[in-house]
């Protein structure tokens, strides 16, 4: 029952993060967003295909959906007896899988920032100021949105770790080794969905912030 509640809790993620919002919002402005700019679904090529509204659009969705499987997790399982807080980690983590691998777009999607900051939102707003920060300070000063996105994954991981540590999240003993092991997954599944971005900023030759990405619209049929 442990381990089925625990894939319940993956799968309903999952399902909910295959909810293509910046595809979507691309067919609403009539273009595949994924045949231009890094050919990703998620808020930053949007954001260099379509402009800064289509992008936070895209964000607040992709944000969104991963705050509801955590809602949906924790109405289905609260009475299960498990530790609930582990068990809403399942459901980000599957969203922010869902969102980064979706089945019907062959697992390409997008690249997890928005959904993990969705589950910084729901789990542990505590940390959420220093990585905002941190996001955004990173990105004035050097222009690199994926610069900001990794510092940003890579910083909530090391709060959550902390605050896991002196007892502030209130995780269970028995629960803990599990619980950071959920957490360092969402920061190593953000940066290798940075990969390609990690070799570009080492070799100089990153896409910059307000670089745009060239379109043409679609003739639809």
């Amino acid at each position: 029952m442990i381990v089925v509640t625990r894939l319940m809790a993956l799968l309903i993620g999952y399902f909910l993060g295959c909810f293509p919002t910046g595809y979507l919002v691309g067919k609403t402005r009539g273009i595949d967003i994924r045949k231009y700019g890094s050919g990703n679904t998620g808020a930053t090529n949007t954001l260099r295909t379509l402009g800064w509204a289509a992008a936070a659009i895209t964000f607040f969705g992709d944000c969104a959906k991963t705050i509801l499987s955590i809602v949906i997790a924790n109405l289905l399982f609260k009475d299960s007896g498990f530790d609930i807080t582990v068990i809403e980690l399942y459901a980000g983590l599957g969203a922010v899988l869902g969102h980064n691998f979706p089945f019907y777009f062959k697992f390409k999607g997008g690249k997890g920032i928005a959904c993990t900051a969705g589950v910084a939102f729901a789990l542990f707003p505590g940390a959420v100021p220093v990585c905002f920060t941190v996001f955004v300070l990173c990105i004035v000063l050097s222009k690199y949105v994926s610069l900001g996105s990794i510092m940003m994954a890579i910083l909530l991981v090391v709060q959550i770790f902390v605050f896991n540590f002196y007892g502030i999240l209130g995780v269970p003993e028995t629960s803990v080794y599990e619980f950071d092991t959920l957490v360092l997954i969402l920061g190593v599944l953000a940066i290798f969905q940075h990969r390609e971005n990690i070799v570009r900023l080492f070799k100089g030759t990153e896409n910059k912030l307000g670089q745009k990405a060239e379109i043409k619209k679609e003739c639809e049929k």
